[in-house]
Order: C-alpha cells, then sequence, then structure tokens
C-alpha cells in the first residue's frame, strides 16, 4: 500500500469481484444518485457549467435513464472510458457534447463542455476556444454551423491531431481513479 494511484492497467486487472465490492462499499444501497457522485467526486461548490457537464455525464452513464447508475452502467461505464473502442469513445463524447439532445453538436456546446472539463479535471494545457476552433476549421462541413455524429466521427477519425487533443482534454482518469478507489478527492488538495 505505496502512495501511489493504481495505474490503468491495475484498474482493469481487477477480478469482479473486487470492483462489486468497492461499489457497494461506497454505495450500499446499489444505486448512485447524481448527488452522490458529486459527494464521491468530492464536486460540491463547481461553477453552472462544471455543475452542467458532471450532470451531462451522470445522465450519459444512466443508460436506462431511471435517475441511478447500477453497478452494470458502473462497471460499462468505466469500461467505455478505460479501454474502449474509439467509436465508441467517439460516440460517447459526442452525446456528452449535445447538450441540448438535437443530434448535432455547435462550437458554443463544445466550448462549454471543454471549459468545465477543465474546472473539474484542473488540466489546463489546451485552451478550449482554440479546440474548438480547429475542430471546425477542419470537421466541419455542412455549413449549418454544427456537426453532426457522422461527421464528427469520421472528421476526428481523419486528424490525428484533433484525436490528440480530443484524449488529452476528456482524460478522465484521474476522475475514474477517484471512483475506483472510493475515495473523495480532497477540494483545497494541490
Amino acid at each position: 500500500m505505496g502512495n501511489t494511484h493504481a495505474s490503468l492497467d491495475d484498474i482493469l486487472a481487477e477480478d469482479m469481484h473486487h470492483w462489486y465490492n468497492k461499489f457497494m462499499r461506497g454505495s450500499p444501497s446499489g444505486l448512485i444518485t447524481l448527488f452522490e457522485l458529486k459527494s464521491i467526486l468530492g464536486l460540491q461548490g463547481m461553477n453552472e457549467d462544471a455543475n452542467s457537464y458532471v450532470d451531462q455525464v451522470f445522465f450519459t452513464f444512466d443508460m436506462d435513464g431511471d435517475g441511478y447508475i447500477d453497478f452494470v452502467e458502473y462497471i460499462a461505464a468505466i469500461s467505455l472510458m478505460l479501454k474502449g473502442e474509439i467509436n465508441q469513445k467517439l460516440k460517447w463524447y459526442f452525446k456528452l457534447f449535445d447538450q441540448d439532445g438535437n443530434g448535432k453538436i455547435d462550437k458554443d456546446e463544445l466550448e462549454t463542455i471543454f471549459t468545465a472539463i477543465q474546472d473539474i479535471t484542473r488540466n489546463r494545457d489546451i485552451v478550449p476556444e482554440e479546440v474548438v476552433a480547429l475542430i471546425f476549421e477542419k470537421i466541419y462541413v455542412n455549413g449549418e454551423g454544427e456537426l453532426t455524429l457522422e461527421e464528427f466521427i469520421e472528421g476526428a477519425k481523419d486528424h490525428p491531431d484533433i484525436m490528440d487533443m480530443l484524449k488529452k482534454l476528456m482524460d478522465l482518469t484521474p476522475v475514474l481513479v477517484i471512483i475506483v478507489e472510493g475515495r473523495q478527492k480532497p477540494i483545497n488538495a494541490s
């Protein structure tokens, strides 16, 4: 038991029984509510955009829409984020970005999500406006100011620089480590 965080390989190597025990310790009812997720992650007192992003992540992971994340949804979400195929991840990203649920993403939706992610992960290496400008410069094809799922996936796969930026921006490893280790991140840790 050192002071190092688990690596992704360590996380993936754990057996299902161990995952289940961690899940049940964190949520004895077998269900995680939105409030509990924010508590687990130590995300109280966030700005409106970051709060909206966490809500969107929760509702994306709540696959059956019942207002709870159960063990199966929990495992599916973590598995997708850790080892999902690129198409699966891009579809998940798109669903997360599409805040109004209209099947398209626009510049404002992308900037809002990227900024919110940075507020949560505290990774400010990439400027959201620059990423959005690059995405729309290289991928944007339909003339409507919005990207469809197909345009987003094909465009991201055709442009390695965009894929690299998306991977860096969307790296939820620190959040997943908190969930998996079952402990709250100190709010004022540097």
